[in-house]
Protein backbone atom coordinates (compact mmCIF):
# COMPACT_ATOMS: atom_id res chain seq x y z
CA UNK A 1 0.00 0.00 0.00
CA UNK A 2 1.17 3.54 -0.95
CA UNK A 3 2.49 5.61 1.84
CA UNK A 4 0.08 8.01 3.17
CA UNK A 5 1.02 11.97 2.92
CA UNK A 6 0.31 14.82 4.52
CA UNK A 7 -1.10 17.21 2.05
CA UNK A 8 2.50 16.39 -0.23
CA UNK A 9 2.50 17.48 -3.94
CA UNK A 10 3.27 20.70 -5.64
CA UNK A 11 2.68 24.57 -4.25
CA UNK A 12 0.84 26.99 -6.25
CA UNK A 13 0.38 30.97 -6.27
CA UNK A 14 -3.14 30.71 -6.82
CA UNK A 15 -3.52 34.10 -7.80
CA UNK A 16 -0.58 34.43 -10.10
CA UNK A 17 -2.45 30.83 -11.64
CA UNK A 18 -5.66 32.90 -11.67
CA UNK A 19 -4.18 35.84 -13.47
CA UNK A 20 -2.19 33.60 -15.79
CA UNK A 21 -5.27 31.42 -17.00
CA UNK A 22 -2.82 28.96 -16.14
CA UNK A 23 -2.84 25.36 -15.47
CA UNK A 24 -1.56 22.54 -12.91
CA UNK A 25 -2.71 18.91 -13.17
CA UNK A 26 -1.82 15.80 -12.38
CA UNK A 27 -2.75 12.27 -10.63
CA UNK A 28 -2.79 10.54 -7.69
CA UNK A 29 -3.12 7.80 -5.16
CA UNK A 30 -6.07 8.45 -3.10
CA UNK A 31 -4.59 6.48 -0.35
CA UNK A 32 -2.04 8.52 -0.09
CA UNK A 33 -4.18 11.18 1.05
CA UNK A 34 -4.59 11.35 5.00
CA UNK A 35 -8.09 12.44 5.47
CA UNK A 36 -9.41 10.51 2.39
CA UNK A 37 -7.57 7.12 3.24
CA UNK A 38 -9.71 7.04 6.38
CA UNK A 39 -12.91 6.36 4.46
CA UNK A 40 -11.42 4.06 1.55
CA UNK A 41 -11.51 0.22 0.67
CA UNK A 42 -8.65 -1.31 0.30
CA UNK A 43 -8.69 -1.43 -3.88
CA UNK A 44 -7.51 1.54 -6.31
CA UNK A 45 -8.31 5.04 -5.64
CA UNK A 46 -6.31 6.75 -8.38
CA UNK A 47 -7.63 10.28 -8.87
CA UNK A 48 -6.84 12.75 -12.00
CA UNK A 49 -7.09 16.31 -10.85
CA UNK A 50 -6.75 19.17 -12.73
CA UNK A 51 -6.34 22.97 -11.01
CA UNK A 52 -7.29 26.27 -13.75
CA UNK A 53 -6.92 29.77 -12.97
CA UNK A 54 -10.03 31.93 -14.04
CA UNK A 55 -12.25 34.21 -12.86
CA UNK A 56 -15.90 34.33 -12.12
CA UNK A 57 -18.50 36.36 -13.79
CA UNK A 58 -18.24 39.22 -12.07
CA UNK A 59 -14.21 39.39 -12.63
CA UNK A 60 -13.24 38.02 -9.44
CA UNK A 61 -9.78 35.54 -9.13
CA UNK A 62 -11.23 32.14 -8.97
CA UNK A 63 -9.79 28.39 -9.21
CA UNK A 64 -11.77 25.43 -11.35
CA UNK A 65 -10.93 21.99 -9.79
CA UNK A 66 -11.41 19.31 -11.27
CA UNK A 67 -11.13 15.64 -9.85
CA UNK A 68 -12.05 12.57 -11.78
CA UNK A 69 -11.27 8.55 -11.71
CA UNK A 70 -12.59 6.35 -9.22
CA UNK A 71 -11.79 5.01 -6.05
CA UNK A 72 -12.70 1.99 -3.56
CA UNK A 73 -15.41 2.20 -0.74
CA UNK A 74 -16.66 -0.26 1.21
CA UNK A 75 -20.75 -1.06 1.08
CA UNK A 76 -22.16 -0.24 4.41
CA UNK A 77 -24.90 -2.92 4.09
CA UNK A 78 -23.31 -5.60 2.96
CA UNK A 79 -19.18 -4.63 3.99
CA UNK A 80 -18.00 -5.40 0.34
CA UNK A 81 -15.78 -3.21 -1.56
CA UNK A 82 -17.15 -1.62 -4.60
CA UNK A 83 -15.87 0.93 -7.21
CA UNK A 84 -17.30 4.77 -6.42
CA UNK A 85 -16.94 6.86 -9.98
CA UNK A 86 -15.56 10.57 -8.57
CA UNK A 87 -16.65 13.31 -11.06
CA UNK A 88 -16.64 16.72 -9.28
CA UNK A 89 -16.24 20.59 -10.47
CA UNK A 90 -16.05 23.09 -8.12
CA UNK A 91 -14.87 27.00 -8.27
CA UNK A 92 -13.68 28.45 -5.80
CA UNK A 93 -12.92 32.19 -5.19
CA UNK A 94 -9.84 33.24 -3.70
CA UNK A 95 -9.58 35.58 -0.81
CA UNK A 96 -6.37 37.94 -0.09
CA UNK A 97 -7.47 38.05 3.78
CA UNK A 98 -10.08 36.90 6.51
CA UNK A 99 -11.75 40.40 6.20
CA UNK A 100 -11.92 39.54 1.89
CA UNK A 101 -12.91 36.03 2.69
CA UNK A 102 -16.01 36.87 5.02
CA UNK A 103 -16.63 39.94 1.93
CA UNK A 104 -16.80 37.04 -0.79
CA UNK A 105 -18.47 34.35 1.76
CA UNK A 106 -21.35 36.91 2.11
CA UNK A 107 -21.67 37.78 -1.80
CA UNK A 108 -21.49 34.55 -3.39
CA UNK A 109 -22.86 31.56 -3.21
CA UNK A 110 -19.54 29.53 -4.07
CA UNK A 111 -16.75 28.22 -2.11
CA UNK A 112 -13.92 31.06 -0.71
CA UNK A 113 -10.62 29.96 0.21
CA UNK A 114 -8.15 31.61 1.85
CA UNK A 115 -5.43 32.40 -0.86
CA UNK A 116 -2.90 35.24 0.83
CA UNK A 117 0.56 32.28 0.78
CA UNK A 118 1.13 29.56 -1.85
CA UNK A 119 -1.38 26.50 -0.90
CA UNK A 120 -0.76 22.94 -1.68
CA UNK A 121 -2.80 21.48 -5.09
CA UNK A 122 -3.08 17.97 -2.81
CA UNK A 123 -5.03 20.02 -0.35
CA UNK A 124 -7.44 21.33 -3.09
CA UNK A 125 -7.93 17.66 -4.47
CA UNK A 126 -8.27 16.47 -1.12
CA UNK A 127 -10.90 18.74 -0.30
CA UNK A 128 -12.60 18.16 -3.66
CA UNK A 129 -12.43 14.82 -3.05
CA UNK A 130 -14.04 14.66 0.37
CA UNK A 131 -17.29 16.62 -1.33
CA UNK A 132 -17.35 13.96 -3.75
CA UNK A 133 -17.79 10.47 -1.19
CA UNK A 134 -21.27 9.58 -0.08
CA UNK A 135 -21.69 9.53 3.80
CA UNK A 136 -22.88 6.35 3.62
CA UNK A 137 -21.59 4.70 0.88
CA UNK A 138 -23.34 1.68 -0.44
CA UNK A 139 -24.54 -0.74 -3.11
CA UNK A 140 -27.71 -0.06 -5.67
CA UNK A 141 -30.76 -2.11 -3.95
CA UNK A 142 -30.05 -4.93 -5.97
CA UNK A 143 -26.35 -5.63 -5.95
CA UNK A 144 -25.17 -6.40 -2.49
CA UNK A 145 -23.99 -9.45 -1.94
CA UNK A 146 -25.65 -12.21 0.06
CA UNK A 147 -24.57 -11.53 3.91
CA UNK A 148 -24.23 -15.13 5.32
CA UNK A 149 -25.95 -15.18 9.22
CA UNK A 150 -24.86 -18.57 11.19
Amino acid sequence: MPTRQENAGPKLDAFRLAKEHGVLEGSVDAHTLARVDDVLGEGPATVEWRIEGSEDADGRAALDIEVSGAVSLTCQRCLDDFAWPIAQRTEVLLARDEQELEALDAQSSSEVVLAAKPMLALALVEDELLLALPFAPRHPDDACSPVDVA
